[in-house]
């Protein structure tokens, strides 16, 4: 992916038959089957693709067990089926993962045991292995940190594991090799009409500040969390349809959870699912449920999330984490749909497709696991609304860019499949790249290169937030990786030292938001 040509390519482009606005993963969904039908597309987002909710998800590819307790047996069976899919088409960057329900009443391993059964079940042909009984020793076994007094045993199940930015980055590259153009920090600042009908977008170049039209016989609206913006720039009289709540994560020491196992709690104070799994070398701890009044590209953890995540994990753990321990903590908001439940817990993530008086197509909710589905669905309808021409969806079996059965690197560069071998190439030719760029990071400088050049990577947030996943799993040596990444980005790049230190400021003043303050 190049920017530089992708922007060429709008310039040189009448129309498209689709627009689609953000670069989240309904978005990167809907162009890859668009441009998989061989219908023209172009996506836009406003910042970086997976800049928001998409990249900061609780890492699982799952039938969605809460949902099962709900009810919603028509939303698990499609997320199960979803999940086999995605094991299929991204085995590089998606694995079964064992997690263990821990029993502290009699009633548990009954209750939970039969749950998972049926769990398991529903998945089919496309389930991943079967759940069984642990008794207290097995539970003991796997989770050396378990809090065992009361320990009766547990539930072992397997559910899908995944990294979402990673993942995003591979379907933009998955769009583009099927003839899509993609560009980041490329805003919809206004639609085109024609008559009462949207034709068009108005966008704005977030770098060189040119502002151009772009006509259409289809506009999708896939800005997540941002949806009612778009919508209301259609029609300033639109009511809001979406409730955002925001979770957070905790990131600690992988001596928090050794093994390879992960924990899960059916129900915490507030009826939430509690996850602490491992990820990258580290565990990730999560999540919370907070009614938030608006949206944000860079929300924080509330004092209260903070201390309600350390409550609810020390429970579990016989090794309580202080505060010194998070490697970084991060929040991401939900685009639920608005309901009248009086908790955003009880609010399902299933997803909405609406469409405007004047054609507008607003794809709204859902969640990662579903959102190869839910793009068929969108396209589907965008034919009929931009008078396309129908063709049968083609990604049930399409492998997604990097997609590899047997990875080819043991190491972390497994995440980039069949990339991983473009990385060592570059170190072969000049070994110094590969060096870390950090002691406390696997991360090399090679990586760096590779992201400007082939993931359209434009600032050093870019590479430390979302290319690698440095912000994540340790927000202070991402801090302190930060003047490396900037100098190999700019000599890549062409920017010169001015260019360096403004990258260091903002990238200081987002990375402080993920240091667990105190």
């Amino acid at each position: 992916m190049n920017r530089d040509h992708a922007v060429s390519q709008i310039k040189g482009s009448a129309a498209f038959d689709l627009v689609i606005i953000g670069g989240g993963a309904s978005g990167l969904g809907a162009a890859v089957d668009a441009a998989s039908r061989g219908h023209s597309v172009l996506l836009v987002e406003q910042s970086d693709f997976a800049k928001g909710t998409s990249s900061r998800s609780t890492k699982l590819v799952h039938g969605g067990v809460r949902y099962l307790k709900q009810g919603n047996v028509s939303l698990v069976l499609e997320a199960l089926r979803e999940r086999g899919l995605l094991v299929q088409n991204a085995p590089h960057l998606v694995h079964s993962l064992p997690f263990v329900i821990p029993n502290y009443h009699w009633w548990e391993g009954p209750f939970y045991g039969i749950g998972m059964k049926v769990y398991d079940g529903l998945a089919g042909k496309l389930g991943l292995e079967p759940s069984r009984y642990l008794n207290r020793e097995d539970v003991i076994e796997l989770l050396p940190n378990i809090e065992q007094e009361g320990l009766n045993g547990g539930i072992l199940y397997h559910d899908g594991q995944f990294d979402d930015s990673r993942l995003a980055i591979n379907l933009a590259q998955t769009a583009v090799e099927k003839g899509a153009v993609l560009v980041n920090y490329m805003r919809c600042c206004g639609l085109l009409k024609d008559g009462p009908h949207v034709s068009g977008v108005r966008l704005r170049d977030e770098e060189s500040g040119n502002e151009m039209q772009v006509q259409a016989k289809v506009v999708i609206n896939a800005t997540g969390v941002f949806a009612d913006a778009v919508r209301q720039m259609d029609d300033a009289s639109a009511k809001p349809m979406l409730s955002p709540s925001q979770g957070i994560h905790f990131v600690l020491p992988r001596e928090f959870l050794p093994g390879d196992t992960a924990i899960m709690i059916p129900k915490t104070d507030d009826g939430r699912v509690l996850f602490a799994l491992p990820w990258h070398g580290r565990v990730v701890v999560g999540t919370t449920d907070t009614p938030v009044a608006s949206a944000s590209l860079e929300p924080r953890a509330l004092a209260e999330e903070i201390d309600f995540i350390f409550t609810q994990v020390s429970r579990y753990l016989t090794r309580d984490p202080q505060r010194s321990d998070v490697l970084s903590v991060f929040a991401g908001l939900r685009p639920l749909i608005k309901a009248e439940a009086g908790s955003t817990a009880a609010i399902s993530r299933d997803h909405l497709i609406t469409i405007s008086d004047s054609g507008l197509i607003t794809l709204a909710g859902g969640k990662w696991t579903t959102y190869r589905k839910m793009a068929e669905e969108v396209i589907d309808h965008a034919e009929m609304i931009g008078a396309l021409d129908h063709r049968h969806c083609a990604t049930h079996e399409l492998p997604i860019h990097g997609s590899e059965k047997t990875p080819s690197d043991e190491t972390h560069l497994h995440y980039y499949g069949s990339d991983a071998s473009g990385i060592r190439a570059l170190i072969e030719a000049d070994p110094a790249l590969g060096d870390r760029l950090h002691p406390k990071l696997e991360f090399l400088k090679a990586e760096v290169l590779w992201h400007v050049r082939h993931e359209m990577a434009r600032t050093v947030e870019d590479v430390l937030a979302r290319r690698t996943r440095a912000l994540l799993l340790d927000a202070r040596a991402s801090l302190e990786a930060a003047p490396v990444v900037a100098r190999l980005m700019a000599a890549e790049l062409g920017k010169d030292r001015l260019w360096q230190q403004q990258q260091l400021q903002d990238y200081q003043l987002i990375a402080q938001g993920y240091l667990l303050p105190g």
